[in-house]
């Protein structure tokens, strides 16, 4: 990724005039910090309509929806060197889905994942897959990288986990209705 593409993304938004999210918080969870809130932004109008962009060291998802215009979402990331990397495409999306974590989630926090080894229905209150996720290939291929919601909502804007891009519940509802079965790019950007 070229820094002049990452700033032609986040500049055109850090130049947009804070307003009202454009969905109401869920009252039961704590208030996002105002440069999470999901937000209506401009961005570059070469940029596909229908493109997600991550832009990994801002903590922030864009969804295009218009030419020159994207839905801006504050995100969690996994630690650096587990993060999902470069172009994706969404290949199917469920809402509520199960999790079971990876061998080597395993493999690497024993403790912390170890007792999960079976996974977690969805809806489960310690599931990390939250409300719905989009699920990610690279060249026609699976991977265990997905775009979710998270039971642990005071974690957007931070990098810690096993690398997958999260959303608070409710805003992951929003960008799962707006996003079709399959097809949509992904671009994550350093």
């Amino acid at each position: 990724m070229h820094l002049s593409r990452r700033r032609a993304i986040t500049g055109a938004a850090a130049s947009i005039a804070i307003g009202t999210p454009l969905i109401a918080s869920a009252s039961n969870l704590p208030p996002l910090p105002q440069q999470f809130r999901p937000r209506l932004v401009k961005v570059r109008d070469t940029l596909r309509v229908g493109d997600i962009h991550v832009v990994n060291d801002a903590h922030f998802l864009y969804h295009v929806t218009a030419k020159g215009q994207a839905v801006r979402y504050g995100v969690a990331l996994g630690e650096l060197g587990r993060r999902f990397r470069g172009p994706g495409l969404v290949t199917h999306k469920k809402k509520w889905p199960s999790w079971r974590p990876t061998p080597n989630m395993i493999r690497l926090e024993p403790a912390l994942y170890g007792p999960y080894r079976d996974g977690l229905p969805g809806g489960h209150p310690k599931n990390p897959m939250g409300s719905a996720a989009l699920y990610l290939s690279v060249n026609g291929r699976a991977t265990y990288f997905r775009i979710h919601g998270t039971h642990l909502p005071h974690t957007i804007g931070t990098s810690f986990s096993s690398g997958c891009i999260r959303l608070r519940n409710d805003h992951m509802l929003q960008l799962y209705d707006a996003v079709p079965a399959s097809g949509t790019r992904v671009i994550v950007h350093a």
